[in-house]
């Protein structure tokens, strides 16, 4: 999910030439996210409730994607294109909403090459929006393209430092380059915050220290975690080991994440379910 230019606006003072355009240009947004936006369904926080506690609208800190702090009508498919609502609002850009989510449904159909073109054409119409495709990474992974996903990443955490994502992904971007490996991509780890959602907290510890203990711990939140959890923790217990070469080892953790109730019922539209889809198609495990 993508919240930066909220939080922005928040901060501008009341009445600013910088707060008055970008106010309408908020109101507009969100004008046009409340016709994105699916109704609300408990399925898409596994069947809880939103508790009570820092609201995505109100926190000056980014949720990650998947933040299961985030109500089901901020689902990150339609708040992804935020910030280019918000910048087309501003000052109308060739690059719209609509070619994100044409990207996205490439990307979902294995059509990673066609994904890459896309989000290529956003960039070369609109620069600015380069920090915020991180789809165009994640596709640039799966094309083995490594060296380019990982200067997408560390352009994404250079807008969002609080993202562990896209931390992890920079990482496994590093370490799939030829000669690489994760021991020496940790070295250059990009600095982020940290994560709310405890899963990716096992995660990050996971792929910065390599620990068995690290391990274990995440494999038990593959185990007996929350529903959404059990799907992240399987996801990135399979990257984990792919980094280290173990196929056998990845391929049954990415068999464990498609596999889990997230993935086929209320998380199934969730950008990173896809992603396990379209890794299992790739790396012919299906």
């Amino acid at each position: 999910s993508r919240y930066r230019e909220s939080a922005r606006l928040e901060q501008s003072p009341p009445g600013s030439k910088l707060c008055r355009p970008m106010q309408a240009a908020a109101a507009t947004a969100l004008s046009i996210l409340a016709a994105l936006l699916p109704p609300p369904t408990s399925a898409a926080l596994g069947g809880g409730a939103v508790r009570p506690g820092p609201s995505c609208k109100s926190s000056t800190t980014p949720p990650s994607r998947g933040d299961q702090r985030c109500p089901p009508t901020l689902r990150r498919r339609a708040v992804l294109t935020t910030p280019l609502v918000l910048a087309s609002a501003v000052a109308p850009q060739p690059a719209s909403a609509s070619m994100v989510r044409d990207g996205m449904a490439a990307f979902a159909a294995n059509r990673v090459g066609e994904s890459i073109a896309l989000y290529d054409k956003m960039i070369e119409a609109n620069p600015a929006s380069k920090p915020y495709l991180w789809q165009r990474g994640l596709s640039l992974y799966y094309a083995d393209r490594f060296a380019d996903g990982a200067e997408q990443f560390a352009a994404d955490v250079a807008v969002n430092p609080n993202d562990t994502e896209e931390q992890i992904w920079h990482l496994l971007c590093l370490a799939r380059q030829q000669g690489g490996s994760l021991e020496a991509a940790r070295k250059s780890a990009l600095k982020v915050g940290t994560d709310r959602r405890p899963v990716m907290r096992a995660v990050q510890q996971l792929f910065l220290s390599g620990g068995e203990a690290e391990e274990r711990e995440l494999a038990a939140i593959a185990r007996d975690g929350d529903v959404g959890s059990r799907f992240y923790a399987a996801l990135y217990l399979s990257l984990y080991h792919e980094s280290l070469g173990d196929q056998a080892a990845a391929e049954a953790r990415m068999r464990e994440a498609v596999d889990t109730d997230y993935a086929r019922g209320g998380g199934r539209s969730d950008p990173m379910v896809e992603l396990a889809r379209v890794a299992m198609q790739r790396r012919g495990w299906q």
